[in-house]
């Protein structure tokens, strides 16, 4: 296999980087913000220049989508590849991306006025990029890489391919979609005209993970009403509502807490407690990898707020379950042959496979649930979502020379289908 193009990623990435596309889940426009727009169109010009066929902008979504057509003999199904425009709830206007060219594993000064310096003691992830093309911002917003490497290694397997017809391959669909930081995006997915029978995200993640299963998630809204009444006089009268949702609180399991959990260990998150004498509010997120140990959860919740509401003539306690999710792996494991594939290729090219539970949703969660099952490979960037985050030119060439393995792979394995369990 030849190189890569890794200075096209590189453009392409520094460029995608400097636009602060930062989704806005008070907005209702769809994309959520003006910056993802300007983005989709940006990509959209960029998929027409690179010559790739079917490139369209759906204003109603928000997402651009192109086909690059099968160059083989076989009738090989369609690959889907989907990265988000979307960057997260953090600083974004005039992204500077710093490029340091050959990465000499020390500390780096990113802003030397503020004093900010992206620490090897702090972040030991660094090590590993000694000698690479280090991209990381002036510590004042974050880069971006959660999805920009992933859009621009996308880019840069399309061109490989391109380039290179000898690779033989079947058909290949895209999409960059928008606000995938905000849970909306996916939703809006047309996964009809899409037209793959799976599809992988390129997200978050190091050189050789493989992420295809996700929390269930629900969200749980309390709200407590009390009696307010003078303290002086309360006497029999006063129901206070923080008290209440205090004794809710610590009906929770004690353990199952976001700071006591790692791998496939689910839990209860208090993220919001407000309230007065006469009112309370409680937002709770609930997360498990297991499905019926998140039913659980939910039914342990809404026991402890009946058993509340039984001590009162009226019931003082509502509770609100919105299900934001479903964990993918249910729907994966079911269709192993779109996870061994993925594993064969990484070994095709001398990755080792590093299967992680992702704690948290993607845009697979959705397109899943739409019908086509999607995990999530890696766009090889870290620190995600802050002023330290960095990528490294050559890990976003390995994400596109992952991409292109897998469509290799696929040819060699269609209509033999490694199907073993997962």
């Amino acid at each position: 296999m030849s190189e890569i193009n890794q200075d096209y990623i590189e453009k392409l990435f520094v460029n995608y980087a400097k636009i602060n596309t930062r989704s806005n889940d008070r907005s209702q426009t769809v994309p959520t913000t003006p910056g993802q727009v300007e983005l989709a169109k940006q990509v959209t010009a960029d998929l027409k220049q690179l010559g790739v066929d079917e490139v369209k902008f759906d204003e109603s979504n928000g997402y651009v989508t192109a086909t690059l057509p099968s160059n083989s003999d076989k009738p090989i199904t369609a690959l889907g590849f989907i990265a988000h425009l979307d960057t997260a709830d953090f600083s974004a206007d005039h992204v500077k991306p710093q490029i340091h060219p050959d990465y000499d594993g020390q500390d780096i000064v990113l802003n030397e006025a503020k004093h900010i310096v992206l620490k090897v003691g702090e972040f030991p992830n660094l090590k590993k990029f000694v000698g690479q093309r280090l991209i990381t911002t002036d510590g004042t917003t974050l880069l971006g890489a959660d999805d920009k490497a992933g859009v621009a290694a996308l880019f840069g397997a399309l061109a490989y391919l391109l380039q290179n017809p000898t690779v033989e391959h079947g058909p290949i669909r895209v999409a960059f979609g928008p606000d995938e930081e905000i849970g909306r995006g996916a939703k809006r997915f047309d996964a009809k005209s899409f037209g793959t029978n799976f599809a992988y995200t390129l997200d978050n993640g190091q050189p050789g993970q493989l992420e295809y299963e996700t929390f269930n998630a629900s969200e749980a809204s309390i709200e407590v009403e009390g009696t307010a009444v003078h303290p002086g006089d309360a006497y029999g009268l006063m129901v206070n509502a923080v008290t209440i949702a205090n004794e809710i609180v610590s009906s929770l399991p004690k353990d199952e807490v976001p700071e006591k959990s790692r791998d496939h260990d689910g839990f209860i998150l208090v993220n919001h407690f407000c309230g007065t004498v006469a009112h309370a509010s409680l937002n709770l997120i609930i997360r498990d990898f297991d499905t019926p140990r998140f039913h659980q959860k939910e039914t342990l919740l809404k026991a402890i707020v009946n058993k509340i509401n039984e001590r009162f003539k009226e019931p003082r306690v509502t509770l609100k379950l919105t299900e934001q999710y479903q964990n993918i792996g249910d729907e994966i494991r079911k269709n192993p042959y779109i996870v061994n594939l993925a594993l064969d290729a990484y070994r095709s090219i001398g990755l080792k496979p590093d299967i992680q539970p992702f704690r948290g949703g993607t845009d697979g969660n959705a397109i899943t649930a739409k019908g086509i099952p999607t995990p999530n490979l890696f766009n090889g960037g870290d620190n995600f979502h802050g002023p330290y985050e960095f990528v490294t030119t050559k890990a976003m060439a390995l994400t596109a020379k992952t991409i292109v393995a897998i469509a290799q792979e696929h040819v060699r394995q269609f209509g033999h289908h490694n199907n073993q369990k997962l």
